[in-house]
């Protein structure tokens, strides 16, 4: 049975479970309020509805997931705005991938980050991070490879703090982000003990369209 209706279902069970948080006087010197980020295109629904109950603002934060050549669903890295860029090592070595197919993938989907950035934020600067917690949002999380490229994004534009929030995520995945430290917090609503994709934990998957987001952004 799918934990989730819907990408909006999804956030309004994340944004309870953040809403828990004190983000206001928060504990460490330094930190300010939140500024929501969600990870196009899937996250963005489930941001909306966190940035709404939190009463914070909502930009995109700009990733792309790195493709294997011959199984392009599977992630062998990601990059992001501000040069961001990690690379599963591992995967990389069992498919075979050479330096060349990277090269080429990440020419390519540089391309697409950049072209949905301008559309996305339609000539909009991104939201001024500095000082501020960065609750960066998806609408799942498998490999972790965007989710990871994303924090180092936020914390290149200033976050003080850095909450990775999700509403479904791989167990294995949220352990070795908690360990690795590239997100300060991790808040996760589902961490089920069979995990084989994102979309099988909601009953309505649809693709989300560029326009879609557009729209979010424009009346958020």
């Amino acid at each position: 049975m799918a934990e989730f209706a819907d990408r909006y279902d999804a956030g309004r069970q994340l944004a309870d479970h953040l809403a828990s948080r004190e983000w206001s006087g928060e504990a460490r010197a330094g930190v300010g309020p939140p500024a929501v980020l969600g990870l196009p295109r899937g996250g963005v629904p489930v941001a909306e509805v966190v940035a709404r109950e939190l009463g914070a603002p909502l930009d995109v934060i700009m990733v792309r997931k790195l493709g294997v050549p011959a199984h392009p669903e599977l992630a062998m890295g990601a990059i992001g705005e501000q040069g961001a860029r990690v690379l599963d090592a591992s995967i990389v070595r069992h498919f075979a991938v050479t330096e060349d197919q990277i090269a080429e993938v990440e020419r390519r989907e540089q391309q697409t980050l950049q072209r949905r950035g301008a559309l996305f934020r339609a000539g909009r600067a991104p939201l001024d991070l500095t000082g501020a917690s960065a609750v960066i949002v998806d609408d799942g999380m498998a490999t972790g490879a965007t989710a990871r490229v994303a924090c180092t994004v936020a914390r290149h534009l200033g976050a003080a703090h850095v909450v990775l929030a999700v509403p479904v995520a791989a167990r294995d995945t949220v352990s070795r982000i908690r360990e690795d430290g590239e997100a300060d917090e991790v808040v996760v609503v589902a961490t089920p003990r069979f995990f084989r994709s994102v979309g099988e934990h909601y009953a309505d998957f649809t693709a989300v369209e560029d326009e879609h987001v557009v729209a979010i952004l424009q009346r958020s």
